[in-house]
């Protein structure tokens, strides 16, 4: 058997293993990073209220169109993409769509990578109690000392990419199922004490409640919208050929659409959770709920270093984000990794290598943005921001809107109405108009924001 064939064969063993490998997907350093300190910068519940609304109008119907690509090319993105755009008589060009997003999760893991080892790094400050002194400006300091040291970040960068490719190499079953079965229930029970730990300790969190959930409609503006819709997209992994990878391994009996909305909502409790359990230890520290990406670096560590039992919940608090973000990485490496399996028919140890190798090199250069290369810009960019808003303001959308265009119109409406067999008319042809106007809409006002500045 050829090991094409090997990778088309195999397939999760159950439903639910597809939700939590997608869910692992979805949930990382955007859930519990990104999503609380962008609710607190864009107006707390009426970002909420826009965010959720995307979900449902953007993220939802692309989701569904990638992982339905993917269950019926049942090879790589790039491969499927190609046989899908053949099969339908369409244009080759359509094939970039595979091409484009086995590129994105190139590049975003050379700097995703980087950014884990910080959760590390923290990790590791928590237990070794480093928290208490990190009081004022030494928290921005302790901060700083980290990126300005290549060295360390080189470390954690290794040590993050090292356990990425062993899991993806052991294959899908002994390598992909296992991790997701024991990181992804982890994760959330870690999640939940930490919830625990700040409904009941901190005496704030009615009013973290009330922030998250209080929607201000005048505060719904054009950016938060913008924002909402933007965040809503990129935090399903959509476009970057993880949710394809991992629909080529989905059983043919699964229901796509109740999966799909299964891993929609648990990625969402999972950003509306930790933002329930970091707003209350915000607001009983005094610090400003809009603090932006500094929040979690250098305001939680000062407060988890002046609240009782600080030190062990934070230390389960950066256990966390390190544990969502490599449930993430891994999902980054397995759609470039099953095509280089096909295309060159190599070994998935020698391909998990030589992948995670150049991985592993581009993100010296991000190791480096911060220190020894950090006088080198990128149009006004350091190389990390040059790299994260390439993919995010460019790529990722672009691939979105394109994966949307081809389900909903390229597609031969019965081969993806037998795809989605479970979906009632009602159904589907909600699913088609979304998936064919209003997601594609949607996608190109990002495009467009991002674009125009």
């Amino acid at each position: 058997m050829s090991s094409a064939n090997q990778v088309v064969a195999k397939t999760w063993a159950t439903r639910w293993t597809f939700i939590l490998a997608a869910t692992g997907s979805a949930v990382g350093l955007g859930n519990i990073w990104k999503f609380p300190y962008m609710t607190g910068a864009n107006g707390g519940g009426a970002f909420v209220l826009t965010y959720l609304i995307c979900i449902a109008l953007v993220g939802i119907p692309i989701m569904v169109a990638e992982t339905t690509l993917g269950r019926h090319g049942r090879h790589s993105p790039i491969v499927s993409m190609l046989r899908l755009a053949k099969e339908n008589k369409a244009s080759r060009a359509w094939g970039l769509i595979g091409v484009v997003g086995v590129l994105t999760g190139f590049l975003i893991l050379s700097f995703y990578s980087v950014i884990a080892g910080w959760s590390l790094s923290y990790t590791i400050d928590a237990a070794t109690g480093v928290f208490p002194s990190l009081q004022g400006e030494a928290a921005g300091e302790h901060f700083g000392a980290l990126i300005g040291d290549w060295k360390k970040l080189t470390i954690f960068h290794t040590g993050i990419m090292v356990v990425t490719g062993y899991i993806i190499a052991k294959g899908i079953h002994d390598g992909l199922e296992k991790s997701v079965r024991f990181l992804m229930p982890a994760l959330f029970i870690l999640l939940l004490a930490l919830l625990a730990y700040s409904a009941f300790t901190t005496g704030y969190f009615l009013e973290g409640l009330k922030f998250l959930f209080t929607v201000d409609f005048d505060k719904i503006t054009s950016e938060a919208i913008l924002a909402g819709m933007g965040h809503a997209f990129f935090t399903l992994s959509l476009g970057m050929g993880a949710i394809m990878a991992y629909g080529a391994y989905m059983p043919e009996d699964a229901n796509i659409g109740s999966t799909v909305v299964t891993v929609a909502i648990l990625d969402t409790l999972v950003a509306l959770v930790a933002g329930m359990a970091l707003f209350p230890i915000v607001f009983a520290n005094g610090m400003e709920p809009s603090a932006g990406p500094g929040l979690m670096f250098i305001s939680l560590p000062a407060a988890f270093g002046q609240i009782a039992g600080g030190e062990i919940f934070g230390f389960l608090f950066f256990l966390l984000v390190a544990m969502a973000a490599l449930s993430s990485t891994i999902s980054l490496v397995e759609p470039a990794v099953s095509w280089m399996i096909e295309r060159f028919d190599v070994s998935r140890p020698v391909a998990t290598f030589i992948f995670c190798f150049a991985v592993w090199l581009l993100g010296m250069a991000t190791v480096f943005s911060f220190n020894i290369w950090s006088d080198v810009m990128i149009f006004g960019n350091n190389i990390l921001d040059a790299l994260d808003k390439l993919t995010a303001n460019i790529l990722l959308p672009g691939g979105g809107m394109a994966i949307a265009l081809f389900a909903g119109w390229v597609m031969k409406r019965e081969v993806i109405r037998q795809e989605l067999s479970h979906m009632s008319d009602t159904q589907f042809n909600g699913w088609l108009w979304l998936v064919r106007i209003v997601s594609p809409a949607a996608v190109f006002a990002i495009f467009l924001n991002s674009i125009l500045g």
